[in-house]
């Protein structure tokens, strides 16, 4: 079975939303995942071995197989599934049917598992349904999928508030200013910060050690995650090879942003290194198999008469 949704089917949905016509993007909308539900149900049913996303682009492909260490065959849909599916969320949203809202960004997190957009928006859904387990449990797995750092900081606040909530002023403090160091503009860490000051005022006369140490408690993360920084990198240097200087620049960026300029500077240091031990290799093994090539070949040398003949 075809899929018969396109691009075009979803940009023209958006439109409405864009102009405000929920009313008519929303029957749009229903129809297009509907159709991908039958679509998927037919297509996508066994995934033993295989199984389709709808990611962004390259990177989020690496990402998701150096993260989750899937080893199924990832099968890319280029028609953007995920963000139909927020589409669909936000629509509902609007009209404050907040549960359904819920079940479309479940979707746009199952086609696209590194958006980390639609992880914070279900998450924020979760949170205004009363679920404050899966808010804190998606705010959590952004940290290990993050690629920019709002939305690091932004999981860092919700975690923060998480803390807050639970009268844990120093875990609270510990996470809202590592969403600050992230996301510093952001309303939610202002207000994270304001709270903490205001609730617990003691906590501001921790150090940084005990605030780390007491994330750690928690077993949250200091720092977003390496491995992504890795994945970003990684995509720049083959943007740069490839000679699309804007990717590569874009992606470097990124990373810097994420685990900030020092720490980037060392990962492509141990990229670099990886990669000319790589090509050192790969050259040592072309010169082994030539050589062996030359050995197996017959024996163009003039050949020596045997004794008593002439030569």
């Amino acid at each position: 079975m075809n899929l018969t949704v396109t691009a075009q089917d979803i940009a023209r949905a958006e439109g409405y939303l864009a102009a405000g016509d929920i009313e008519s993007a929303l029957p749009q909308l229903q129809e297009l995942t509907g159709a991908v539900e039958d679509w998927a149900a037919e297509t996508c049913a066994d995934t033993k071995d295989r199984q389709w996303f709808s990611f962004d682009d390259a990177f989020e492909r690496l990402a998701y197989r150096r993260v989750e260490k899937d080893p199924r065959e990832l099968v890319q849909v280029e028609v953007p599934l995920a963000r139909l599916y927020s589409d669909l969320a936000f629509a509902r949203i609007r009209q404050e049917d907040f549960a359904a809202a819920r079940d479309a960004l479940m979707q746009a997190v199952r086609w696209n598992p590194m958006n980390c957009g639609y992880r914070l928006d279900l998450a924020e859904v979760c949170r205004i349904l009363g679920d404050v387990q899966e808010w804190a449990a998606l705010s959590f797995s952004v940290l290990a999928r993050a690629s920019d750092a709002r939305s690091a900081g932004l999981a860092y606040a919700n975690l923060g508030q998480l803390f807050l909530n639970e009268n844990d002023g120093v875990a609270a403090l510990g996470c809202a200013r590592l969403a600050q160091s992230l996301a510093s503009g952001e309303q939610r860490v202002t207000r994270l910060m304001n709270s903490v000051g205001k609730t617990h005022p003691e906590a501001l006369s921790a150090t940084e050690d005990a605030l780390t140490r007491q994330l750690g408690m928690q077993g949250i993360p200091t720092e977003p995650s390496a491995e992504i920084a890795v994945c970003l990198l990684m995509c720049a240097s083959d943007a740069a090879r490839e000679g699309d200087t804007k990717a590569a620049t874009d992606f470097t960026v990124r990373a810097r942003n994420l685990v900030g300029a020092d720490n980037a500077k060392a990962l492509i240091q141990l990229i670099n290194e990886s990669d000319a031990e790589l090509a050192a290799e790969k050259e040592a093994g072309e010169r082994g198999e030539a050589a062996a090539h030359a050995v197996g070949q017959p024996d163009t040398a003039v050949p020596v008469a045997p004794a008593g003949e002439d030569a």
